[in-house]
């Protein structure tokens, strides 16, 4: 056997039935294995290493297994670190192949070649070069190991094209699998007894406690075990922008998502009148303190953090207890607990709904102002009537659709999932993701949603789109700018913008070209009727639409509004804060 055939059988051995790469010169033999293999194995061809990257990520997100990537030597090498990069700081287990120069012409200056073992080091859990093929099958277990094992991430394996084509005997090598490395968490680090047993005391004692769901809860899909735990408990339920969609959110005890970005002023209050926070999943990084100065310090809230990396436990906070264990099994320790709140919770929980009513009704005015250009928030409204109906997965790019996604986004359905990558916050995240995840749950359509600064970095896999025959939804705001960055330089520059304006496309006549169904959208009503056509229509469908930029109107970020005189956590914003009248140094 080659050592391309030994690469292939040992990934099957693992359950891999998919890879995803680009071809290219120094992975011919590996192309030649799977070409063998292609019964047992797919591979997902796509246009760009970057943006196949980030279709593995979200196949990781959804399937709860390795995803595994694959790349040519040199530029494709240097094209996927940034997805790569993501994968690893998300804590997603995603495996990157890079099929690098033959070791026999090493330093003699053969084209493409660079040490991408070192390149990688930095962003992955590891990255190894495998300089004979009789390795291959060590190092496949040994990627699968420390990919799926503690907190999950990326590794990399370097292939040379010389060690991919030599020939082994396979009766001198092991090809047997780590079973246990097919999914993850692998060998989840279990809580110790005492440590649930001190917070169902917690728990059962506080008067105003809440749980925190972060990106955690649904990597490792702990959102039935956290509706559990919360009813067993009598305890509301806040999440991070990452832990969206762990419970639905018309769910009692469901009060909405806190932090800097798309928060609900009622949710960030909750947090500061809490006496118990309880932590789940969540590294309590910038974002979900507000540049930690979120909720104030006080001596009379306790704080609890539970996270499967140690190294994130009391890092910027000082907590009464810390539990390093995956959150699936702290919840399971939890509900074997034959416990009961000791104070009444009622009060405090029905305090909480009022005032997500109260903002609701608030806010209603925005969601049916059919002004022109269309308010994103008007979109929302539009899509939510949509997504009530059945499952979907709701793809998001970090940029322009963020704050108001994760503000006005109404997810009922348990088995939705919304997804939007915060390690990095890369742009071109959305398009190819709606790949993955339908490959990870074909069953359920993939809706995605980003900006036209996005939608220019990864607009080439609507080819993969519609090869692929994937029935994604793509909803595009399109409003000529870098909208968020527009927004920061005014407010930090006295108003002024510098470079982030360009033309508005028509990007429906784009994606029409690609072979999309397509709608420009200027109006309510022809969104209304797109939205509908859409939502109907079998196959990939696009729908681009004309939105008033976050950089014109302030939209819901709690550090920008301080700096702009406001209350965020005032229950009835003023709406329409213009960021070109308000802003100042």
């Amino acid at each position: 056997m080659r050592g391309a055939d030994l690469l292939i059988e040992m990934l099957i051995a693992h359950d891999v039935d998919l890879i995803f790469g680009v071809p290219g010169d120094t992975n011919v033999p590996l192309y030649d294995a799977m070409r063998q293999a292609q019964d047992r194995l797919r591979h997902v061809m796509v246009r760009d290493e970057r943006t196949g990257g980030f279709m593995a990520d979200c196949f990781s997100r959804l399937s709860g297994r390795p995803a595994v990537m694959e790349v040519p030597s040199g530029a494709g090498a240097m094209y996927a670190l940034p997805a790569i990069a993501e994968a690893n700081f998300s804590s997603l287990p995603m495996i990157l192949i890079t099929s690098d120069t033959p070791l026999k012409m090493e330093a003699q200056g053969v084209i493409t070649e660079l040490e991408c073992a070192k390149l990688f080091e930095t962003v992955t859990k590891g990255s190894w070069q495998v300089k004979a093929a009789h390795k291959i099958p060590e190092y496949v277990r040994r990627a699968f190991r420390v990919a799926t094992t503690g907190r999950p991430g990326a590794v990399h394996l370097v292939l040379p094209e010389d060690v991919l084509g030599a020939e082994v005997d396979p009766a001198s090598v092991s090809l047997h699998a780590d079973r246990n490395c097919t999914r993850f968490p692998a060998y989840p680090p279990q809580p110790r007894a005492q440590d649930v047993a001190s917070l169902a005391e917690m728990l059962g004692t506080a008067r105003q406690p809440l749980l925190i769901a972060g990106g955690g809860v649904n990597r490792g899909h702990a959102g039935a075990l956290l509706r559990e735990v919360a009813e067993r408990f009598d305890v509301p339920v806040v999440n991070t922008i990452t832990g969206q969609s762990a419970l639905a959110d018309d769910h009692p005890l469901a009060i909405g998502v806190i932090g800097d970005n798309g928060f609900h002023p009622h949710a960030n209050r909750a947090v500061e009148e809490a006496d118990l926070l309880v932590y789940l999943g969540c590294r309590m990084g910038s974002v979900v303190t507000v540049g930690w100065t979120f909720p104030e310090p006080s001596a009379k809230r306790l704080l609890v953090q539970v996270d499967i990396d140690p190294a994130a436990l009391g890092n910027n906070s000082d907590n009464a207890l810390n539990i390093c264990a995956d959150v699936c099994s702290v919840l399971q320790g939890l509900l074997s607990i034959d416990a009961t709140a000791e104070n009444p919770r009622q009060a405090w929980i029905d305090r909480l709904n009022n005032w997500r009513s109260e903002f609701w009704r608030h806010v209603q005015p925005e969601l049916v102002d059919d002004s022109v250009p269309l308010k994103p928030q008007r979109v929302v409204k539009a899509l939510n009537t949509h997504l009530e109906k059945k499952p979907y997965s709701i793809l998001s790019d970090p940029g322009t659709p963020t704050p108001h996604m994760t503000r006005l986004l109404r997810l009922s359905n348990p088995d939705s999932t919304f997804i939007i990558p915060r390690a990095f916050g890369g742009l071109g995240y959305a398009l190819p993701a709606v790949i993955g995840a339908w490959l990870a749950r074909p069953d359920i359509r993939p809706v995605g949603l980003f900006g036209d600064g996005s939608f220019a970095m990864s607009l080439g896999e609507l080819e993969t789109i519609v090869r692929l025959d994937v029935p994604a939804l793509l909803i595009h705001f399109n409003n000529g700018c870098f909208g968020w960055i527009k927004a920061l330089q005014r407010l930090h520059g006295h108003n002024a913008t510098y470079s982030v304006d360009f033309k508005q496309l028509d990007a429906a006549a784009i994606a029409a070209a690609f072979g999309l169904r397509a709608w420009h959208v200027r109006t309510p009503d022809e969104m209304e009727a797109a939205f509908a056509e859409a939502f109907a229509h079998p196959g990939p469908a696009f729908i681009d639409i004309e939105v008033e930029s976050i950089a014109d109107v302030a939209p819901p970020v709690m550090s920008w509004l301080r700096r702009l005189g406001r209350d965020p956590l005032d229950l009835k914003p003023e709406p329409g804060l213009r960021l070109a009248d308000r802003a100042h140094p």
